[in-house]
């Protein structure tokens, strides 16, 4: 049975204009004990102007892991998502993410399929995304990183796309990071969708969505950035949670995904009594 840990997603930061140090210590200070990256590759201008939260991966991983430990917090995972069906554009980028994640001990590094590119056929971009995702387990497997894979775009958006994309490689390191808030979106039953993966969890983006944004949206996108305060929304979370230490063979970091340091907050203060913590 795994345990649950409430961890959070720098998203929670964008909307603040501010830098990933920053960040890192506003989630620090709330009382979270683990925090979610996300990695980009190359250079981003705003990042280097202090406005933005994402790290390059082109820097020396062990400012980002020293700057988390100064601050009490463990790394729950690397958000580094990009297309898994345009080796082009995710290849290199998904192969340094396993790379940075292994050289500081980081357990998983989350993605999805990606938007696709227009003129592919839906078998053309599963023979890429086997593509792309092999060449990452094969350094993934050294490593002993996970890489999580989530529902988000236009084939994962299914309990049955996903399980597909799951399948295209067979490999110890390829596992699920269920995004609830996405699944719910899409349309979906999340507690059913959570059962079926809960054996090949490695990671949970902790999203719920408020019911004005349900209304406006559910079953017409497949996804979104960030949702509300974890509490505030339509999911039931003691039943996640529950479904999560009953079922799950290994431990669980829920890294919650809000726009807003104040929904971050209050995302703590929801799930951690639930969590036991």
């Amino acid at each position: 049975m795994g345990k649950v840990y409430v961890g959070l997603n720098a998203e929670f930061s964008r909307s603040s204009d501010k830098p990933f140090e920053w960040a890192v210590e506003k989630a620090a200070e709330m009382g979270y004990q683990f925090f979610e990256p996300m990695v980009h590759f190359g250079r981003e201008l705003m990042c280097l102007a202090g406005y933005f939260h994402t790290v390059s991966l082109f820097d020396d991983p062990y400012q980002m892991k020293e700057l988390c430990d100064r601050a009490g917090l463990t790394i729950s995972g690397l958000q580094s998502h990009g297309p898994l069906g345009r080796p082009d554009v995710h290849g290199e980028y998904i192969k340094l993410a396993v790379r940075v994640a292994g050289e500081i001990g980081v357990p998983v590094i989350n993605t999805d399929e990606g938007i696709k590119a227009k003129w592919t056929t839906e078998e053309e971009d599963h023979v890429l995304i086997k593509y792309t995702l092999q060449e990452a387990a094969f350094i993934a497997e050294r490593r002993g990183v996970k890489i999580g894979l989530e529902p988000h775009a236009q084939y994962s958006r299914t309990p049955d796309g996903l399980d597909r994309i799951y399948n295209l490689v067979d490999s110890p390191a390829i596992g699920i990071n269920l995004d609830t808030g996405n699944a719910y979106l899409c349309g979906h039953d999340v507690y059913a969708w959570l059962d079926r993966v809960a054996d090949r969890l490695v990671h949970l983006h902790a999203k719920d969505i408020s019911t004005s944004h349900s209304d406006a949206e559910r079953g017409k996108v497949t996804g979104t950035p960030v949702g509300c305060a974890c509490g505030e929304g339509v999911l039931d979370w003691a039943r996640i949670i529950g479904t999560v230490q009953d079922k799950c063979p290994r431990d669980i970091v829920f890294s919650v995904e809000c726009g807003t340091p104040e929904q971050a907050q209050k995302s703590l203060e929801h799930l951690a009594p639930l969590a036991g913590l």
